[in-house]
């Protein structure tokens, strides 16, 4: 029977809702099938934790005596974007410090680090004027002695993404992490049919003001994502056969938890930051649990070439994400190990701490404000 978003929240305020992790619920439907099983949830809780390279940190750190325009900054080394108000700050995740200190460090950990409530160092340079004279400033900050601290990350939650391999004879170093020649390895990154827009598909449910588990704190779906393409081709079940829509997220970081946000490094390509991101899905009628019910057998991704190093690169074909779960796929006939750079593990746990917040009454679901665009290309710079 069909129900609307303000009667699930009424449920979880009363503490009476269902609430099953997407794990949970695909093993229902296979016992009980849809229609029984419509009957037996009111929520389901995704999560992913994978890197989210295109992520990063607004600061503002408040003035000082005498006031300071900000030109040029650096937290703990690391370059961070000052073209903004005067004392207005974005740390990229990606942004590495320069010479012998970028070692293995970069945004993303300065961003984890603050989130942990390590103390970082600033240094800032001014552009001196009649409002603002002060030339520099030199000191330590943590997340409680600075004024905003939210993460604004223009995209995550790929819907899905690609695999890559090697066919060179030499190790490649790429933001999926080393690739092994000669096909040694074949690298993927996103944790399958659990992840947040796998079971979604045609974004009914999630638009721009949903709510979201985010780095353990709360967050919310700003807009779409840059490089989203919700035109991508699909399968019959909805479900993209490559890289498709994204999400841009807003949080505030003075709530989130170190266990869900970690900076990351992927040698000889650069930093990142690993974020847990689970998003709730309302079971407002059984088209929601038909299509949260797809397996890791039933999604697919393509397995490209990165010894190419073009934006177009050769395609080994397609495999499932049950395939690539199984730890080798065959590619030419020749079988090759896989592995994940998201984790599983922890992609589970976010969907299982969601779920526990709404069960508590916690967490309660909104409406989204607006939907993302359905209809968005694709444009490449030739």
């Amino acid at each position: 029977m069909a129900q609307s978003i303000s009667d699930i929240n009424e449920k979880i305020k009363n503490l009476t809702a269902k609430v099953l992790t997407v794990n949970e619920l695909k093993q229902l439907v296979q016992a009980v099938g849809v229609k029984k099983a419509t009957a037996q949830v009111d929520v389901i809780t995704t999560g992913t934790f994978e890197p989210m390279e295109s992520s990063g940190a607004m600061i503002n750190l408040g003035q000082t005596d005498p006031p300071i325009k900000v030109r040029n900054c650096w937290l703990d080394g690391v370059s961070v974007y000052g073209g903004l108000g005067a004392v207005d700050l974005y740390l990229g995740a990606s942004q590495e410090p320069e010479g012998e200190t970028a070692m293995n460090r970069g945004g993303g950990h300065v961003i984890a680090d603050l989130i942990a409530g390590k103390s970082i160092n600033l240094k800032m340079i001014g552009k001196p004027n009649d409002c603002y004279p002060r030339p520099s400033f030199d000191t330590i900050i943590t997340k409680d002695s600075i004024n905003q601290f939210y993460l604004f990350n223009p995209r995550n939650l790929h819907q899905n993404f690609i695999v890559g391999v090697n066919s060179s004879d030499q190790t490649l170093y790429t933001y999926l992490g080393e690739l092994k020649p000669c096909l040694g390895n074949a690298v993927y990154a996103n944790p399958g049919a659990i992840a947040p827009l796998w079971n979604d598909p045609d974004l009914r449910l999630i638009g721009i003001g949903t709510k979201i588990f985010m780095g353990g704190g709360i967050g919310y779906v700003a807009w779409e994502g840059t490089q989203h393409f919700p035109l991508q081709k699909r399968l019959p079940n909805r479900t993209p056969v490559a890289p498709a829509a994204t999400l841009a997220l807003i949080g505030d970081a003075k709530q989130m938890q170190p266990q869900w946000v970690k900076g990351c490094y992927f040698r000889n390509y650069g930093a990142s930051l690993m974020i847990g991101v689970g998003i709730p899905l309302p079971v407002i009628d059984e088209e929601v649990v038909a299509k949260a019910s797809v397996s890791d057998a039933e999604i697919m991704t393509s397995v490209f070439d990165f010894a190419i190093a073009r934006r177009v690169k050769p395609s080994f074909g397609a495999v499932s994400y049950a395939e690539l779960k199984s730890g080798m796929i065959k590619i030419d006939g020749v079988k090759v190990r896989t592995a994940p750079i998201s984790s599983i593990y922890r992609s589970l746990q976010v969907a299982e701490t969601l779920k526990s917040w709404i069960l508590a009454g916690e967490f309660t679901l909104t409406e989204p404000v607006a939907f993302l665009a359905s209809d968005r290309s694709f444009v490449s710079q030739d």
